[in-house]
This record gives C-alpha cells, sequence and structure tokens, in this order.
C-alpha cells in the first residue's frame, strides 16, 4: 500500500518543477494541398510525441508558433485522402512546409503508431504490429475486441459467454483471469479479465503487438499488447450518431461529440453506446429466449491545456452490462453441433456485470525530455440476482450464488505510470524512454455452490446445502524500466531494452456450509499464504532501413507472465494456497517491411520462434467455476505472418492476412483421475494452426461530383484446426466464414447493409476442458446507418 501514497507524493513534488525549454524557439507554417495544389480546408494536422494539433483554414493554410529548434514528425489526414507523414526542420526563425495529400482510394494511409510509447511510422518499428484506423473499425463491423479474430496474423479471441474474451497470440494463450495478452485503452492496463471493457467505442486505431512485449509493457504481455486508442477532442467541433439494426434483435445505437468549451484551453470529449439483442439461443426447459444482453458504454474526456508545455487529461469509461443467459454452454461439443442454439437449463439467473475506468494523464513537452504521469482506477462488480445454472441440464443439481453484498465480488485496480523520453524536438543519435510503474489490486471473492433436490445426481453426499468459498486476494507491485534506440549508421539502428517487476500476493481463505433455511457453519478457518514473484525482461532488435520503403529487422525478447496463488474451491482434490510460479518465454523474431508504387502496396512478413518455460497449465473446477493453475509443462512455438496491404486501382482496396503457428508441449504432465498422463508433444489449446483473412472493398464514385460512392465490400475468413484441452480431445476442424457490407457513402454520410458468417457456419467457438461448449454466432444481417459532422 505504500505506493500509493509514495508515488502521488512524487507526482505532485515533480508537478512543482518548471521545466524550461532553454533553447532558441521558432514557428511552423505549412500547406496542406491536393495533388493540383488546391488548398484543403479543415485538413488536421498534429506535431507527433507532442500536444500540438491545428485544422487547416480555408487556403489550406496553418501555424504553429513558440517550436524549440529541431527535427519534428508532422502527421497531415483529410476526409478522403490518404493520410500522410513529414519531417521537418525547424529553424530559430520561421520554418515552411507544404503537404500533398493523395486521394484515399488512390494510396494507402501512412499509420503511426505508439506501439513503443511514442509516436512512429509503424513501418519503421522493428517489430510485428498490426494497426486498424477508426475507419477500417467501421468497414470490418468491430463492435467488440474478438471481432479481431484472424484480422491480425495468428491471432484468436472467443468469449465463453460472459464477454470475458479469452485471447492468444502465437500459441500464448490467455487461460485464467490473469491474461496473457495486455489490453491497454487510451494507455490504461485492462489489469485483468474482470476489468477490461471489450465493446469498441469511437475508436481513433487499434494496434496490435505480436510477440513478448514485457520491457515497455509489464506483466502479462507475454503474448503480446492490444492497444486500443479512442478519439480525443480538440479544437474542432466535431461527433457522430450511428445506428445499427440486424436479426435477433439486434440493436445499436451510439453517439459521440468532441468541442473546445475554451478555444485552447478547455476541451470536452463525451461518447456513449447502448446495445441489445434478444439472443441466439433459446432455453428449451421453458421455451424462452436464453442470452438477452443490455449494455450501455460511456467514454468521457475533460482536457486542459495550461500552457504550450502542460496537459492534463481526465478521462473516465464505464459499462453496464445486463446478461440473462451468461453462459450458453452444451454439454458436450456433440450435443452442441446436433442441437445448434439451445441448451436446457433450469436456472436462469442474469448478470448485473458494472465496470469502471477512470484516468488523470499529465503530460509535459520539454527541450531536455517529454514527461508523463498516468494515475488509474479500475473497478468490477459482477453478481448474479439468482444462481446460474451450474449443471448446464434440467435437473435440480448445481447453482452458483455470489449475491452476497457488503462488497464481495468486487475487483478494485489502482495503477500509476511515471514516464520520461526523449523531447520531440531531439536531433541525438539516441532516442529513449524510461519511466516506473507500480499497481495495487484487491479482488475480494465468495461464491457459493448450491447443490439442489437432485445434488446428489452430480456427486453431492446429500440435497440441498450450499458449500460457501471465500477467497480474499490483494497484490501489489512495482516496475522499473527503460529503453533506447541509438542510431549507428544513417540506414542502421540498434534498440536495447530492460525491465525489472517485483509482485508480491496475499491470499486469505476461508469454507463454509449452509443448509437451506439456515445459518452458515465454518468448515474451514481463516487461512491464509503468501508469495513473491519477480522477473528481468530484456529486450534487443537490430533495424536496417534499406530505403524509406524497405526496412528489415531481427529481434529478442524475454516474456512474463506472474505466478499467483491458487484459491479454495468445493473440489478436495485440489488444494488451496498452492503457489504457482511465473511463466518466461524466450522469443527470435525476424521481418521484413515493405511499400511500393508510392505507397500504394504494403507488404509484411515475419517469422519467429519462441520456447515456454514453466509453463503455466489451468485446470477448471466445477460447479465453482475456479481456475487451479500448475507449472507442469514447457512449450515451443514457431511460425510466420504476411500482411498486404493494396489499392491497386482507382477505388480498389485489397487486404490480405495469414498466419500459421505451430505450438506445442515438448514436456506436459498431466493429471487425470488421480494419476499421471504423459502428454507430450500436444498442441497449445485456444490456437488455430492457421488463421486467414482477405477483403476487398470498390468503390464508385455516383454523380457528376463523385461525393456519393457505392461501396462493395467481402471478406473471408479462415481458421485452422484448433483444441480446447491439453489432453486434445476436444477440437475443431478448419471452417471458413463469409461477411459482406453493401451501402452508399457521402461525405458525411453513410447507409450499409451488411452481413456475417453468411453461409451459417456451425462451429465451436469455445469450450472448457471438462467439455461444455459453445458455438459462434450464426448468420446475422442488418442495416447501418452513420452520420458524421
Amino acid at each position: 500500500m505504500k505506493f500509493k501514497v509514495v508515488i502521488p507524493l512524487f507526482v505532485f513534488v515533480l508537478l512543482s518543477i518548471s521545466f524550461g525549454y532553454g533553447q532558441t524557439s521558432g514557428s511552423l507554417r505549412g500547406t496542406v494541398q491536393d495533388r493540383n495544389a488546391t488548398g484543403l480546408t479543415g485538413a488536421s494536422i498534429r506535431v507527433l510525441n507532442t500536444h500540438l494539433s491545428a485544422v487547416s483554414d480555408q487556403q489550406g493554410q496553418f501555424l504553429f508558433t513558440s517550436l524549440p529548434a529541431g527535427n519534428y514528425t508532422v502527421q497531415v489526414s483529410a476526409l478522403g485522402y490518404a493520410a500522410a507523414t513529414q519531417t521537418v526542420q525547424v529553424q530559430a526563425s520561421q520554418t515552411d512546409m507544404v503537404v500533398q495529400l493523395a486521394p484515399a482510394t488512390e494510396r494507402l494511409d501512412e499509420v503511426v503508431v505508439s506501439a513503443q510509447k511514442v509516436e512512429e511510422d509503424v513501418q519503421r518499428v522493428p517489430a510485428s504490429i498490426t494497426a486498424l484506423s477508426g475507419r477500417q473499425v467501421q468497414e470490418y463491423r468491430l463492435w467488440n475486441t474478438r471481432d479481431i479474430t484472424a484480422i491480425i496474423p495468428n491471432l484468436y479471441s472467443s468469449d465463453p459467454g460472459d464477454n470475458r474474451n479469452v485471447t492468444s497470440i502465437r500459441g500464448i494463450s490467455t487461460t485464467s483471469y490473469d491474461p496473457a495478452v495486455a489490453t491497454y485503452i487510451d494507455g490504461v492496463n485492462q489489469f485483468t479479465l474482470d476489468t477490461y471493457l471489450p465493446e469498441l467505442l469511437d475508436v481513433e486505431r487499434i494496434e496490435v503487438l505480436r510477440g513478448p512485449q514485457g520491457t515497455l509493457y509489464g506483466r502479462n504481455a507475454m503474448g503480446g499488447v492490444i492497444n486500443i486508442i479512442t478519439r480525443q477532442p480538440s479544437n474542432t467541433t466535431s461527433g457522430f450518431a450511428s445506428l445499427d439494426f440486424g436479426n435477433y434483435g439486434q440493436q445499436r445505437y451510439s453517439l459521440g461529440v468532441r468541442t473546445p468549451l475554451i478555444q485552447d484551453k478547455l476541451f470536452l470529449g463525451a461518447s456513449g453506446l447502448f446495445r441489445k439483442q434478444d439472443g441466439f439461443y433459446t432455453n428449451t426447459f421453458n421455451d424462452t429466449k436464453f442470452d438477452e444482453q443490455h449494455v450501455f458504454v460511456g467514454n468521457y474526456y475533460l482536457k486542459f491545456l495550461l500552457n504550450s508545455r502542460w496537459n492534463f487529461t481526465l478521462n473516465a469509461k464505464h459499462s453496464a452490462n445486463r446478461n440473462r443467459g451468461a453462459f450458453t454452454l452444451a454439454s458436450s461439443i456433440d450435443e452442441a453441433l446436433a442441437h445448434p442454439f439451445e441448451v436446457n437449463q433450469n436456472s436462469t439467473g442474469k448478470m448485473i456485470d458494472n465496470t469502471f475506468n477512470g484516468s488523470l494523464i499529465v503530460n509535459h513537452i520539454g527541450s531536455a525530455f517529454n514527461f508523463t504521469s498516468q494515475t488509474a482506477y479500475q473497478s468490477n462488480s459482477r453478481v448474479y440476482d439468482q444462481p446460474l445454472d451450474g449443471d448446464f441440464s434440467p435437473i435440480d443439481g448445481v447453482g452458483v450464488v455470489n449475491n452476497y453484498g457488503g462488497g464481495w465480488n468486487k475487483v478494485q485496480v489502482l495503477t500509476q505510470e511515471i514516464r520520461f523520453s526523449s523531447p520531440a524536438s531531439s536531433t541525438s543519435a539516441l532516442q529513449w524512454v524510461a519511466g516506473a510503474y507500480g499497481f495495487f489490486h484487491d479482488n475480494p471473492v465468495k461464491q457459493g455452490t448450491h447443490f439442489g433436490e437432485d445434488g446428489e445426481l452430480v456427486g453431492a453426499p446429500f440435497p440441498n446445502f450450499t458449500s460457501i468459498n471465500i477467497n480474499e486476494g490483494q497484490s501489489y507491485g512495482t516496475a522499473f524500466f527503460g529503453q533506447g534506440t541509438y542510431q549507428l549508421t544513417p540506414k542502421l539502428e540498434l534498440t536495447a531494452g530492460l525491465r525489472y517487476d517485483y509482485e508480491h500476493r496475499k491470499q486469505a481463505i476461508r469454507g463454509e456450509m449452509q443448509m437451506d433455511g439456515e445459518e452458515s457453519m465454518v468448515i474451514l478457518p481463516d487461512t491464509s499464504s503468501k508469495a513473491s514473484f519477480k522477473a528481468f525482461s530484456p529486450k534487443a532488435s537490430l533495424a536496417y532501413h534499406l530505403s524509406d520503403d524497405y526496412h528489415v529487422y531481427g529481434s529478442y525478447s524475454r516474456g512474463f507472465r506472474t505466478g499467483g496463488i491458487s484459491q479454495l474451491s468445493s473440489d478436495p482434490s485440489q488444494p488451496p494456497l498452492f503457489a504457482y510460479d511465473p511463466e518466461y518465454s524466450n522469443n527470435f523474431e525476424i521481418g521484413l517491411k515493405t511499400a511500393f508504387l508510392q505507397n500504394r502496396v504494403t507488404a509484411n512478413i515475419s517469422a519467429f520462434y519462441t520456447q515456454v518455460t514453466d509453463a503455466q497449465v489451468p485446470t477448471l473446477v466445477l460447479p465453482d467455476a475456479i481456475v487451479i493453475t500448475r507449472n507442469v509443462g514447457e512449450l515451443e512455438s514457431k511460425g510466420v505472418e504476411l500482411e498486404l496491404n493494396a489499392t491497386p486501382a482507382k477505388g480498389l482496396e485489397a487486404s490480405y492476412s495469414f498466419g500459421y503457428t505451430d505450438a506445442q508441449y515438448t514436456r506436459l504432465m498431466a493429471t487425470s483421475d488421480g494419476e499421471e498422463v504423459n502428454l507430450e508433444g500436444n498442441k497449445q489449446i485456444f490456437t488455430p494452426d492457421v488463421t486467414s483473412m482477405l477483403a476487398l472493398q470498390y468503390g464508385y464514385g455516383l454523380g457528376r461530383n463523385q461525393n456519393l460512392r457505392l461501396v462493395v465490400r467481402g471478406e473471408w475468413r479462415y481458421l485452422g484446426q484448433q483444441y480446447f484441452d491439453v489432453a486434445n480431445q476436444l477440437t475443431q476442424e478448419g471452417f471458413s466464414t463469409f461477411n459482406a457490407r453493401v451501402g452508399v457513402q457521402a461525405k458525411r454520410y453513410e447507409v450499409f447493409f451488411w452481413g456475417r458468417n453468411l453461409t451459417d457456419e456451425k462451429y465451436i467457438d469455445y469450450a472448457y476442458n471438462f467439455g461444455a461448449a459453445r458455438l459462434g454466432n450464426p448468420a446475422t444481417y442488418g442495416v447501418s446507418l452513420r452520420a458524421n459532422f
């Protein structure tokens, strides 16, 4: 708990210091033009790694004043044009620049990412990164983070039914509430599967980093990072309104506005989303819809520019999910496929799931270094208004109870990151970033397993009682990190980094039993255990820039997934308070990034090899829904990835991604019926051996001025064979799905008809190790209307 006092005090002291520029300043005047040298009005201009932005006037001109002399990278974008970046050297006096933009139908965007915690051209970063723009999020109709499956090579994400997405990248899979793939939203680490927000709202871009990212991102980024950036307010008033309707009662309403409250000083941004569906599943027990959902999400910004150096941003996000049928599970894969989208459950409680994320970000732009402080608070409360069915059958066997009030089942997380980096104006051959990170995590869980009239049929000694398991977990940790890139020659760059993580965990347990209608009695008194974990995460890469369009690299990185302490369950064969060790990996990667024909085509290819030691293998204990984890194996994963993007003809866009992963255990000793079983050579779970996606989109201008376009889009996605249990008994063979979208698009308005899984392919999206399975969504179709202003 000490860091909660020390870090804010450190931030307060640091913010009380004024860092002067201490060097000569100049101004940057520019003009944004089309190919005919006509000025473009309303273009957006940003100076990367600063908070400086502007909008071009009626002549296409813009002006930045009081810029310290040095080199800057400027990003320029305009509606209907491909985004471009340009480097300029600002002198002590006035510097002029001209940026010409090409139509978006004739050239690809030059993409800027913040994957290494500084803004830079994605093609120059020596790592496998896929960036999806806000426009692409709409074109792919991405409503949830799991929808990026197969768009990103070697990424698979699925939903067990409760909106807790399980994601794997390159055979490194999330198998517990400590993810293996870290998700960041506007710089805030979504700490566990409880506290993250899967709905996508008003997205600026999505960056997916493949491979270990422990040096800069720390714990649980062993498989990679999903970095989501939402749109922030600026000096220009803008916004959107969107309506989506589909079969199965699908409705989605979203609205957002961004505006200055005080020009150049105070800015407000607010967006909201309401989504509902009647449900894909029917409960044959009472012939009703089973998985009806209502979700409301909000995202709010208040941004204050104190002066040209200091910038404060207050952000709040929340989600309220009401799910009448959270676990749409059949008893087996065969049952799920034989009776698609049917369940037979006698307990139909509603899941009430509330999540809040809040953060305060302080940025300082200086001549010696840039400084960022981010303080974040996250909470999640998740209860069932009535018991959920724990045996997934019509008998009165097992029900899951957790609505005990009093703050139980409310996860809370406090995080703090302080970061320093090279100034945007730096002309040094060394570019660097360094900082510290700390967290506190509180997770009080009280959950009951109720055995009803038919409890003896599922192994209970007698009926009509509740086994109550109380697990109070707390953890805190700190980390220090640094990374630098040194330009050895004009074309050769060396990057090296190191991170140290320390984490301490405490788990307290108590067991109770309660006969129906009576007071509970303690059957296991209060017991606790502690464990500490630490890790060093180094990284090194070498990048050679043959030209502005050709880049090759090789890298090594070490991954780290934290250890933990097992919880108490009702299964006596699973001892509680068992500490398991961290999981480590060594990852080697080589890659080539290219652009052709004046950025009309980009082609990136990479190959990787990953070796995992002390592999954490989980076992789901029912009916408690508690994961017991052991270090029982070693894993080897290797594969290749390919990404192609092109505008081969005016109005035609093509994208193709391909990933191949061979992930298998080189050592794995599992337990079955009290005996050890050697599973060496078995494949990793939740890892399709192939992911592939092809998308074609064509836009045809209508009318004399071509402001109205007819757009037709088709997508093919393929997922190869995968397994859902380490014994490799539960499998899904390779399958394909097809999506389509057709509509008309004007400068500010659009109307589209869409369809997903048009062939109504029946496939297993998620299965538990004990056999219960859930199908992927059936064929869906609908209409979307959107207005931008």
